[in-house]
Formats: C-alpha cells, structure tokens, sequence
C-alpha cells in the first residue's frame, strides 16, 4: 500500500475505526475467565425447531405475554395469521457459518439477498461484502430487517442494513415472516420482515472458535466469538458483552481467458451470440460456450481497418490473430468479423478474456463489539441500553487489466514494431482502431470498510390502569453507519489517453501533447506485454485513487402499548397501539477527479490541478461513480391492532380477527396508510387450524432513490422526437444528461394475500407439523429507472404527463434528468409447505431425531415496465435472477448425550434463461422481436447441494464440531448473458465448491 492511499483512507476513517476498536476492546477485556457454571449448550440439546406448522409464537417475553413478529399485540394464547417460519439458536450453531446470514439466506422463500459472492464487479455500489435479504424476490430494499423489534441504520444508501454487523453469538432464534406487515412495523415490510432476537437475559460464558477452507485451499476463514453476562444488586441490574472477529480471505480472482481460481474448471465463456438476423427463420439468439469477444485481446489487436486482425504476442510482435467460427476480418471502418456473430466468434483464442478475473468473493474481514445493560426499577420496570459498534471490511477484484476498445492510435507511434508502421504505409493510413485487455496495467483492487455505530435506551415493563394490565414500551435509537470505498490501482482516462499517444523528440519517447508533457505525462507501451515504468504508473494510476465517503444516521424513537381491556364472549379483546418518528439522513462525498473540483472535493497534494482531466463534471476514472450528495427526509407514524376472539367453543373451536392500521405521513411525498385484516380458526378436529391475512402495505422511496449523488454527462448526439416540416425525422441535439434523484416519487403499494392451513401436533402423531400457505402479492407505482430518450419520448409521444417536467429541449442550455418513476408494477404469486417431525427416542435408542422441510414454490413473478412498447416479463423459472420455479431445504438430524449428527439438502429447479424467449430451430423460427426474441437453447439446469456436519461433547461444557457444504462438490451452471462478464448467478448457485469447517464451542 502506498504513503499516499494510506493519507487518503487515514483522513476519512481514523476516527471510526479507533472508536469501533476501543469499543471492541473493551468488550473482550471484561470477558472473565472460564469458571461459572450454567446449563450447557451441548450436541444432546434438541434441535430447536418451532416452524409456522408448528406455532412460532412461542417466545416468552414475560411469564404470561407472547411476543409474535409479524403483530404488535402481546398476549398469552394468541396465534398470528400472517405465517412465521422460525430458525433456532441450535440450528444456527448446527450451520456452522462464519456468517449467520448464510444460514436464514438458505430458506426457500429468500429469494435474491446478496452476501459476499455478489456484487464482486463492482467498483462504486458500497453494496461488496455486504449481507442483505431478499423476500419473495421482491429485492433487499423491500424487505424489512430488524433486531429486537427494532430498526437499524442501514449500511447503504438503499437503507439496508448489514447483517454481519448484528451481535451474532447473542441471537437465539430468527424469525421471517413471510407476509406484508407495513401496518405492523411501516415501511418495506412489502415482502416481509426478518426479525433477530436476542437473548437479553443471558448469563454465563460461551464461546466459539471455527476454521475453514474450500477444497481448492482457499477462502480460508477464522470465527472467534464470546459473550458473558452477569446479573447484579439482587439480580436487578444486568449487563451483556459480547465481541466477534472474523476472518475470510475470499476467492479469486482468477486470470485472463478460462483460467477460474484455484483448480476449479466450470467456467466456458457461455454466451448468448447475437446472429443480428431476426426474420430469416432460424433463432436470432444462440447458447455457445467459449464466446470470443473480438474488439481487443489479452495484450492488443488492431480492431478495424486494413491491418485488422493483427494481434501482438507479450513480447510485442505481431501475428495472425486467431478468430473463432472460422472467421475472416473483413477489414473494413466498422471492424466486421465476416462469419462470425454481433460482437463475438465462438472458439479461437481465448486469452483475452476477462470474466474469470472477477472475484468470486469479497475477502471479508469483521469486528463486532455489543452491550446491553439493563436495570430494573421495578419489578415490571426495565430500563436498558445497547450499543452495537461494528466494522466489516470488503476487497474484491472486479477484473483483470482495464480493457479497452475503440482506441485510435497513430501509426507514427514509436512503440510500433517497423512492420506495422511499413503496413500502415502501405495501406495509406495513418491511424488504426485498437482493443487490449490492458494486461499491462495492475489489477484493480476495491477496498470497501462499513462502520456502525448505534445505539438504544429504552424502557418497558407493565402498569395496571383502570383494572387493565397493560405492557410498555418505549425506546429511542440514533444509528450512524460510514461506508469508504477506496479504489486502488485504476487509471484516469484522460492521463491513459495521453500516455499511449507517444512520440519520439530528441531520441526519447515522450508523450506526444505538450500540455500534458507540462503536467507530468509519461508514455506507455500498449503493444505487448512490457510492464510501464513506475513514473508511467504514477500518471496512469496514481497512489491517490477515487474514493466516497458516506454517512448515513438514523434516529427512530417510538413508543406502543399492548394490553386486553375488555373481556367479550369468545375472550378478551386485545389492542395494541403506539406512535413513531423516524428520521433518515445522508451525506456522501469524493474525490475530485470522480465528482468533478469543488468547495467539498478540492484539488490538493493527492489530487493536483491536471489540465488533461475534465474539472467540472469529474467522471474521469475508468469504471464507477464517486460522486458528492446529500438528502434527509423524516416519517411521523401512528398505528393500531387489535385482536378480536369471535369463537370459543369445544363444538366449534376457536377463531379470531386480528386487524390494524397505520397513518404513515412521509416529508416528501405526504401521508400514505397501511392496514391488514385477518384471522385464525383453530378447528375442533384436533391439531387443524386455518389461517388467512390480506393486506396493504408500503414501501417508501430511499435516500438514493430520492436523493442521488447526482452524474452529469454530455450527449452530443441527442434526438428530440418532435416532428416539424424542416425536420420530419425529429432533431439531433446536444443535450446535459443529469442523473438524479427525484423528490417527487410516491411510496409503492402493495396488496398482499395469504391463505393458509396448519395441521400441528396431533395427538396420534404429536411429533408432527406440516403447514401450506398461498401468497399473493400485487405491487403498484414500483419505483423504475428510465433512460434519458424513454424519458422524453414518453411525454413527447406518448403523452404521458408523469416525465414532462423533467427535461428542457427548447432553451439554450437544454437537459434531461434521468431519474426514477413510479410506473412500473410486480404481480407474484405461489406458495410455501413446511413440514416437521420430533421423534424423541427413535426405535428405543436414547436421542432425538429431528426431520424438518420446507418448500416455497413461484407460479409467477410478472414484471411490466410500465413503458409503451413493452411487455410484462415472467421471471419465475429463470435462473439466471433469484425466483427459481422451486426451492427447498431439508434438514435430518439425530442428536443423543455424546454426539450429534445433521444432513442437509438445498435443492432448486431446472429453469430457463428468461421466459421471454421463443425456443425454435432452423427453419422453423418466427421473426423475432425485442420483447420475444428467438432462440436455439433455454435450459439452465437447477442444482443440488448436500452438506454434512456433527459434533461431539468432549465436556458437559465444551464440545468439537465439523461441517461440510456442497458435500458433492457441485459446479454452477453458466448463466449466460449477451456481453462477457463472469456469467454466473452467485445469488443462486455456490460458486465456491466443497467447504470443510471445524471449530470448538463452549458454555459455561
């Protein structure tokens, strides 16, 4: 690392990580030494396993009172009717990840989160590393997060949080409701909510210690864990610490053409080809491996003209570039390939490839400090306090080089052996287009360091009023998460460009432009393989990359109560009711080459005045968007739930309504309302119960949506659709694109339905539970991108009012802000079954064995653009996104006094490409169309993964584990796109292949 990067990271982060370090520190300094003595957690505990067949509603929060996620209402004996599938603390030990987001990630009905292995061709998101789940499909943005019941800052400007940064040996059980609950717990709980609970009163020792290694010997990873918690004055007073570290040094990247890290051998280039022939009966689209893009190669090739096709080998000489699909250059300005396809051949050589660079995994590096120190005042009074400081780290490799294509180089150029500049001659030029996967250059390193800091006070307990035992509870929250991306080793394109135009004066090659000569220009060679000098280095890559700092805070206090003041026939009525304010904030800003100079991003010492750079715009490095912003909004919320018994009968059963709303009024967009109705009937017939929710929720605009760092880019070429007589065809003008957010966008809305039936613990079989609930979600006014010309023709052409105001095509200084619209709409449907069993000493032998199952299958998943010209687009069934048609996870696990033993399957189906798609052969195609394009293939199969694991009580307190994912070693499958890239799902298949870990936990 160089003096000058640790400057720039040492100027916006040192505060952060001494604070987030000195708060860890002190964490595992009051950890005592082992001594005490408390039940222990061992390999003979039963697995925990409480399931939405199995009545979730089962965590006690008091002697009497339940406490459902998914419902405010607190209640003995009250069963929710939106389904709640739950993960226990010993099935989460039993996963054995050095992560728990791994583990909830894996149930069927998490469609589409992203962990460490997505994201890795990033440069600018902030999104590498970080771990955020997806409901339904429905993205992470619409699906609400919470722990304890309580909001936390997000790590993004999406507002999602990071899991890796919860206190993770502290939670005892996950619980995922799979319904719309905005009217329970507001905005984006669209596709449901993931609630971590902690043990607050925990009291002893425990720790764990973990190691792995994939198969291939990387992705090494270290978990260290321990937590204490002491009661003291009577047992009044208690205080919780606990800290985390953990380690995992990521995979990849690999190297140019096919060559996957480590010895893994699945990746084939498989691409979608383009014939560019739609009408001629034969499929537009075709399913090749080994796609050999033609426009550059690993170390050059001259891309168009008469000297097309010549290549350069690393020593620099020329030679007949090898084409694949026989391909002939046709020489010419456009650069054609004759017999091959738009863009690619298919075989030939491959060593320019640079999708196998990409990392397969961010290397991941995370420190967790937590306490929560309570008091009670009374006995049914506890006032608390938490704070949580935690740090994760990220570095991912995006792709090898820097490639480039479309270069004009000049023949006179020094570098050029003498038979291309004899060449040039020849054939009368005296420029060439050139492309190279600049394997000269260093590999470009993403280092991405979130930090949070948050914390809670809050009081809550019980009060007797007017004969009614109510329960309370208030709290305030004031979270602040800071994201730094530094970039390492990327080139600025205005240096890069006149590095590689040289020239020789006075026998030494220089850089051709005076100017830039003046500002500390230093050529480079592009032609083959000899590494550029360190001064070239330093003008092409300096010390000082891009880099973006962003601080989000978040302050929420809120208040509710739950109590059952009136008794009716069937029951009491319980009513729950409370009022929340919100207030989210924003502020991001960068260097001066990526946001362009100004009074936040000044030129300095790093980043010098450079005459070469564009200074007002900025956008000046290779790949990203490191730019400045800032935007805050705030929610003033109000709700009320309450819980009706309509039946008690021993003939009839008992039944329930449960209803509640909620006033949502937003600073930027006004007052929105959310509301859900619904109800359970236990039946007479023993153990059936049925269950139906419908309701509305919400999902409010974030801060990126609203308010995003805004781009500036110059479109010279720009058509204006309107047609007069002197312009029948439209005008071509030079627009200011500016990409923004937007103020003015409405919350989405959705309207949710569940139906559902359980059949749990009947007394023939009181071991089992299975359950089947029916979802439908249908969600309006989703907040979509559009592009500058769909912006403008939608209000010119199309004349629809909602663009109008966002561009100027009549004045001198003419624009378009390309933002975001509410016009797009989702419409998914489907269902889930889980099932489990609990045979406690099976066949007579001492143990306990556990069967559990859980399936989600989607019917549909129906995207519209919104947009004239298109059309919805089904997405259930196509495995290159997140909504596979089904998916399922199954876990057997045997446990007894000495060891314990688990298996677990993780399975989804075969599915296609996209549905869009027409499958037809030579001869017998239709013409093929942008919205149902032909094709020769569109299968991607499904996978299946079998994980094993198990441990062995070495002590009452201490016990040995090991596990083993994808036991089998199974590949993923290509998941072809139309360009080059990695082309592979990492949000579906494992990328890693087989992972063996052990470790050693202990209670005391």
């Amino acid at each position: 690392m160089t003096t000058a990067t640790r400057d720039r990271r040492f100027v916006t982060s040192l505060h952060g990580t001494a604070t987030s370090l000195a708060v860890l520190a002190a964490a595992l300094a009051c950890t005592p030494a082992v001594g005490q003595t408390v039940p222990p957690t061992t390999a003979s505990t039963p697995a925990e396993l409480p399931s939405q067949a199995a009545e979730p509603d089962s965590a006690p929060a008091s002697t009497n009172d339940i406490v459902v996620t998914g419902t405010r209402i607190t209640s003995s004996g009250f069963n929710a009717p939106t389904p709640t599938t739950v993960i226990g603390e010993e099935q989460i030990l039993k996963n054995a990840q050095p992560n728990i987001f791994t583990t909830v990630a894996q149930l069927p009905s998490l469609q589409g989160s992203t962990g460490a292995s997505t994201g890795t061709f990033s440069t600018s998101s902030g999104s590498q590393g970080l771990s955020s789940f997806s409901l339904r499909g429905l993205g992470t943005i619409r699906t609400l997060t919470l722990l304890d019941g309580q909001r936390v800052v997000g790590a993004n400007v999406t507002g999602v949080p990071d899991i890796s940064q919860f206190p993770q040996l502290l939670i005892k059980r996950v619980d995922i409701v799979t319904g719309g609950a905005s009217a329970s717990y507001g905005s984006d709980a669209v596709g449901g909510v993931i609630n971590f609970i902690t043990d607050t009163k925990f009291t002893g020792f425990k720790a764990n210690v973990q190691s792995g290694v994939t198969t291939y010997g990387d992705d090494g990873q270290v978990l260290v864990q321990a937590a204490v918690g002491k009661s003291f004055a009577n047992d009044r007073l208690h205080v919780i610490l606990s800290g985390e570290y953990a380690k995992e040094q990521g995979v990849g990247p690999g190297n140019f053409g096919e060559d996957l890290a480590g010895s893994r051998d699945w990746y084939r280039a498989t691409t979608l080809v383009n014939t560019g022939i739609m009408n001629n009966g034969s499929p537009q689209f075709l399913y090749r491996d080994h796609g050999q893009a033609y426009q550059y190669t690993k170390y050059g090739l001259i891309s168009a003209g008469p000297l097309q096709g010549t290549a350069f080998d690393a020593n620099g000489q020329p030679f007949a570039f090898q084409y694949g699909s026989n391909g002939v250059p046709a020489k010419n300005a456009a650069g054609a390939v004759n017999g091959c396809f738009v863009g690619f051949c298919v075989g030939g050589d491959q060593s320019g490839h640079v999708g196998a660079g990409t990392s397969l995994q961010s290397a991941i590096q995370r420190l967790n400090g937590y306490t929560r120190i309570s008091y009670d005042v009374a006995p049914d009074m506890e006032v608390y306090m938490t704070a949580n400081v935690a740090q994760v780290k990220s570095h991912n490799q995006p792709n090898p080089g820097a490639a480039k294509t479309g270069l004009t180089v000049q023949c006179a150029n020094p570098y050029l052996p003498a038979s291309i500049v004899a060449a040039c001659a020849a054939n009368g030029i005296t420029n060439f287009q050139y492309g190279l996967s600049n394997a000269i250059l260093p590999n470009i390193k993403v280092n991405t360091d979130r930090r949070q800091y948050r914390f809670v006070g809050g009081l809550k307990g019980k009060a007797d009023l007017l004969g009614t035992n109510w329960t309370y509870d208030a709290s305030y929250e004031h979270g602040i998460n800071i994201t730094d991306i530094d970039v390492d080793n990327i080139s600025l394109t205005g240096r890069y460009n006149q590095a590689i135009n040289a020239t020789r004066i006075n026998g030494q090659i220089v850089c051709a432009d005076a100017t830039a000569r003046a500002a500390g220009c230093q050529p480079i060679n592009i032609f083959g393989g000899t590494t550029p000098s360190a001064a070239a280095l330093a003008y092409v890559t300096p010390a000082a990359g891009p880099f973006q700092h962003t601080k989000q805070t978040q302050d929420a206090a809120a208040g509710s109560i739950s109590g059952e003041p009136i008794t009716l026939w069937a029951g009491p009525l319980a009513v729950a009711a409370g009022i929340e304010y919100r207030r989210e904030f924003y502020r991001v800003n960068a260097d001066p080459y990526g946001a362009g100079v100004s009074a936040i991003s000044p030129n300095s010492a790093l980043y010098p005045t450079d005459p070469n750079l564009n200074s007002t715009v900025g956008s000046n490095w290779y790949a990203g968007n490191y730019k400045n912003g800032t935007g805050k909004y705030d929610v003033l919320e109000s709700f009320l739930e309450l819980n009706l018994p309509i039946l008690n009968s021993d003939t009839l059963g008992r039944a329930n309504v449960n209803a509640a709303g909620r006033a949502t009024r937003y600073s930027t967009s006004g007052t929105v309302y959310a509301w859900k109705v619904g109800g359970t009937w236990d039946t007479p017939l023993d153990g059936l119960r049925f269950r139906a929710v419908t309701s509305r929720d919400v999902r409010a605009p974030n801060l990126s949506e609203l308010f995003a760092a805004p781009v500036t880019t110059t479109i010279p070429n720009f058509t204006d659709p309107r047609k007069t007589t002197a312009n029948p065809n439209g005008r071509q003008v030079l627009i200011i694109q500016n990409t923004i957010g937007n103020t003015a966008l409405r919350p989405e809305i959705a309207r949710n339905t569940e139906l559902g039936v359980v059949y749990a613990r009947p007394s023939w079989l009181p071991g089992f539970s299975v359950s089947f609930d029916y979802y439908k979600i249908n969600l309006k006014d989703v907040v979509s991108s559009l592009s500058a010309q769909q912006i403008v023709n939608l209000c010119l052409v199309d004349k629809i009012p909602d663009t109008c105001g966002a561009f100027d095509l009549d004045s001198d200084s003419k624009f378009v802000n390309v933002q975001a619209f509410n016009l797009a709409s989702i419409k998914t449907d489907g269902f889930d079954i889980e099932a489990s069993y609990q045979w406690r000493k099976p066949l007579g032998i001492e143990g306990n064995l556990t069967l559990r199952a859980l399936t989600t299958h989607v019917m549909k998943f129906v995207t519209d653009p919104g947009l004239p010209g298109t059309i919805p687009v089904d997405t259930a069934g196509a495995n290159t996104g997140a909504t596979p048609n089904w998916k399922w996870l199954a876990t057997e696990s045997y446990d007894n006094d000495a060891f314990s033993i688990t298996l677990q399957q993780r399975w989804f189906s075969d599915g296609v490409f996209g549905n869009q798609y027409v499958v037809c052969s030579a001869g017998n195609c239709p013409a093929s169309t942008s919205n149902n394009p032909t094709i020769d293939y569109n299968t991607m199969k499904g996978a299946f993964y079998f994980d094993i694991g198990g441990a062995v009580n070495v002590t009452k307190q201490v016990s040995m584990f090991f596990k083993v994912d994808n036991l089998f070693d199974h590949d993923p499958e290509p998941s072809p796109q139309t360009n080059t890239g990695l082309d592979v799902n990492p949000a579906l298949y494992d990328t890693l292949g087989r992972f063996f870990r052990i470790g050693v936990r202990a209670r005391f």
